[in-house]
């Protein structure tokens, strides 16, 4: 789990998922660099934010838009 352990304590945006506009594609899952996306049996998708390092891919190849990055601070 994530290459370089526990990351997300630096992060300072961090991705959320909009599960009513997810289409549960796994883009996200299958492009997060840290393996910190969990895609579930049901195709929903989770995100551990101890090793998410906030990077935006997921947001990036969203084909919907379901993923939006927020301030860390917000949360």
């Amino acid at each position: 789990m994530g290459a370089g352990g526990k990351t997300g304590t630096w992060r300072v945006r961090k991705p959320i998922v909009n599960l009513d506009k997810c289409i549960k594609c796994g883009l996200c899952w299958l492009y997060c660099p840290e393996n910190a996306i969990d895609w579930l049996e049901d195709k929903t998708v989770t995100i551990d934010y101890d090793y998410c390092k906030g990077c935006g891919i997921c947001v990036d190849v969203c084909p919907v838009k379901a993923i939006s990055m927020i301030d860390e601070r917000v949360v």
